[in-house]
């Protein structure tokens, strides 16, 4: 960061856990933005009192593209101290993650900074829009994916602490959302709509009557509790009867080869927000 300028963004609370962006980070790997980017170089915006999602993070995408970096950004200093100790660790082989992992870490915000001004691939900014209002969502995603790579990806969400519910929008770098995923835990769900209180802030407000987003969630509780029937199956059979269903009644899903991991994919046109 060039010096005398302040990051850009508000410090987040910092709940960091382990494994808790572990939906995300697989998707990603299988995102042909990464795995056709000249310069694979993956960003953790934001990733809390820890480094560990930084970590976790190279060494899921390493295993689709194994000379992926990844660039921790945190706001806080002293953030960065304490990931940038963690990263000593790692390189003492005193972890389970690889001590050549080629991962670091730098103070930075939604204009992320980068070493010799390199372009992204990804930007993943998890968990760092909720404190702000939806009317500045879109200037944030305008700034972020300003630096990514042609056709980078800014991967923009929020997921509970345990990661067994996630929500995201995929973003392109001309700062326009492409899709929204929503990835749930299928073991014991009761109803998918329980994403709503997980929904990307541009979202979340939006989950009321007349809205698209909240038709959508509605037609997944109704498919879904249609789709009990099936359930002796098992609840990935029970969620690919839900999915099929929504394709019948006309909802554009995509990435159908996600179904079994308890993820729905649809374009943004179908749960824009109105006005």
């Amino acid at each position: 960061m060039p010096a005398g300028r302040s990051p850009v963004g508000r410090v987040t609370r910092g709940t960091t856990g382990a494994n808790r962006l572990r939906r995300i980070d697989r998707w990603i790997a299988r995102h042909p933005a990464l795995r056709r980017a000249a310069d694979p170089l993956v960003v953790d915006l934001g990733y809390g009192a820890s480094g560990v999602t930084a970590l976790e993070l190279h060494a899921r995408l390493a295993r689709s593209r194994p000379d992926v970096e990844v660039l921790g950004l945190e706001i806080a200093p002293e953030r960065v101290d304490r990931a940038r100790a963690q990263l000593e660790d790692v390189r003492h082989g005193l972890t389970a993650f690889a001590p050549d992992a080629r991962v670091s870490f730098a103070r930075g915000g939604f204009e992320v900074p980068t070493p010799g001004g390199r372009h992204p691939a990804i930007v993943r900014a998890m968990n760092v829009l909720r404190q702000y209002d939806e009317h500045a969502v879109a200037d944030a995603w305008r700034e972020m994916s300003s630096r990514l790579a042609p056709g980078g990806l800014l991967v923009e969400g929020t997921c509970d602490e345990l990661g067994r519910i996630a929500t995201w929008a995929a973003v392109s770098c001309g700062g326009e959302p492409m899709t929204l995923t929503v990835s749930l835990r299928l073991a014991g769900l009761e109803r998918p709509s329980i994403a709503a209180e997980r929904l990307p802030k541009a979202l979340i407000h939006r989950n009321v009557p007349g809205e698209p987003v909240h038709a959508f969630l509605t037609a997944l509780d109704e498919e879904w509790l249609r789709a009990a029937a099936v359930s002796p199956f098992g609840p990935v059979h029970r969620w690919r009867t839900a999915m099929e269903a929504l394709v019948a009644g006309g909802w554009p899903l995509r990435a159908r080869s996600r179904w079994p991991l308890g993820e729905v994919t649809i374009g943004w046109e179908s749960v824009a927000p109105l006005g």
